[in-house]
């Protein structure tokens, strides 16, 4: 990826989720030195990049961190034949966060994960923060091709924990 693309990709990250969900410009950079992680991009006719998804693919499932599309692309289905063709190409369950469903956007957003074949899991769950000074922000899990077991949730975020957010399960929610 050049830097150009990489520019573009905060870009439309910066234009698609609040501080808190999104890490500074120099943080997500260095996430690409990670052999877990990977952004997917799409562009339009005319080359020009208009949606990505940022993953993490570890040996026993994927990790959606972030997908978006660029504000003019909204509408359009992109990003949802983005994610039904990651889904359908990989060989592990798919998992990602969602907010919890307290608000009519939230509601929405979850039917259009379930619209792809993804389950809403009933697991109490937390994503550390993201930026130093930012909270830890309640959320619940979705998973492909089916719900969680308890011991699979357990395990995978725990995986999460440490590989992607780079702490301790047990420090979550905690003062660190």
């Amino acid at each position: 990826m050049n830097e150009k693309d990489f520019d573009t990709i905060y870009k439309i990250m910066q234009d698609s989720f609040p501080e808190y969900e999104r890490r500074t410009y120099d943080g997500q950079k260095q996430l690409l030195d990670d052999p877990h992680y990977r952004i997917i991009s799409k562009v339009n006719d005319m080359n020009q990049l208009i949606a990505f998804m940022a993953v993490w693919e570890f040996s026993m499932f994927c990790f959606v961190e972030h997908i978006a599309v660029t504000p003019a692309g909204r509408g359009s289905g992109i990003g949802g034949k983005l994610m039904s063709d990651y889904i359908g190409e990989s060989q592990n369950p798919v998992i990602l966060e969602v907010e919890l469903p307290e608000t009519d956007l939230a509601q929405r957003r979850i039917g259009f994960y379930e619209r792809l074949g993804l389950h809403l899991n009933d697991f109490g769950y937390v994503q550390p923060s993201l930026q130093e000074g930012q909270p830890d922000v309640p959320l619940q899990v979705m998973s492909y091709p089916r719900t969680l077991t308890e011991d699979e949730f357990s395990q995978y975020r725990d995986i999460l924990y440490s590989k992607v957010y780079k702490i301790d399960s047990k420090k979550v929610g905690t003062d660190r």
